[in-house]
């Protein structure tokens, strides 16, 4: 599977409104540079002719690059160090040293999923976990990628645990990651959401997307929540909030909290 880069030149200003119009894109990678923004995204979900068109009405300069999938084992050894969550967890390679003063370790190697700790969207679900009580809990991650979070919440006690994802090197991740942490029990699908029956109904269902997905889901989850189960979503802008907060209280979900890092927020929600 190929994958489609483009490297934006462009001042501040417009890197904020770009990566607002971009976002409604498939693009599912995005990093700010020095000179502009990078975004990533599968070449069989590319449209050029649209996103041409929102590059030429910025009037930014821009290259498009066409990359083959890869393992980045060996980039993220070279570049990436543990990831330390809350004083209480630490995301680490096998590489890396073991941490035994941290309570929760979890072990991570990556192929070209995401979910390292290192993006703000994990850290913030991971440190939500931790104030989450998962013991004899039945917990769904959505969008798995390293399956860092279901990780999570079978060390927090989880009695039953599913992983979905669209992506089958997600998958082949997740499964790999499971067995470096002992949690092969976790039940792991590849799919959306609609993989799993409406009527399995889950205590905590953690769903670190994107904004786009997540609205469009939205109904799924709340069918899939359980009666004072919790819902956590992450994967958006600090400005998606209302737009997310709106829908999930439409269908009757109640508010609980929230959380933002570099710009990157949380929502939690419980079903009443």
């Amino acid at each position: 599977m190929s994958f489609i880069t483009l490297n934006i030149t462009c001042d501040e200003e417009k890197r904020e409104l770009l990566l607002a119009e971009l976002s409604l894109f498939p693009f599912d990678a995005f990093e700010e540079t020095e000179i502009g923004l990078l975004a990533s995204c599968e070449k069989e979900a590319y449209d050029p002719e649209d996103v041409k068109s929102v590059l030429d009405r910025y009037q930014v300069d821009y290259q498009l690059d066409e990359v083959e999938r890869v393992n980045w084992n060996l980039e993220w050894e070279k570049n990436y160090d543990p990831v330390v969550v809350g004083d209480q967890c630490i995301v680490r390679a096998t590489f890396h040293e073991p941490k035994p003063e941290f309570p929760y370790e979890i072990i991570i190697t990556p192929k070209m999923s995401f979910g390292t700790g290192h993006h703000a969207t994990t850290w913030q679900v991971l440190n939500y976990q931790l104030k989450l009580d998962h013991q004899g809990k039945k917990v769904i991650d959505v969008g798995c990628g390293t399956g860092a979070l279901a990780i999570m919440a079978h060390k927090r006690g989880a009695k039953e645990i599913a992983a979905v994802d669209i992506d089958d090197w997600c998958i082949e991740n997740s499964a790999e990651n499971f067995t470096l942490n002992n949690c092969e029990k976790i039940k792991l699908k590849l799919g959306r959401i609609e993989v799993i029956p409406d009527s399995e109904q889950f205590d905590i269902m953690l769903a670190n997307i994107n904004k786009n997905v997540l609205l469009e889901q939205m109904g799924d989850y709340y069918q899939r929540l359980a009666a004072d189960g919790v819902l956590i979503l992450s994967g958006f802008y600090e400005e998606d909030i209302p737009d997310l907060r709106d829908a999930a209280e439409q269908l009757g979900l109640q508010y609980m909290d929230q959380s933002e890092r570099n710009r990157w927020a949380m929502l939690a929600f419980t079903k009443r």
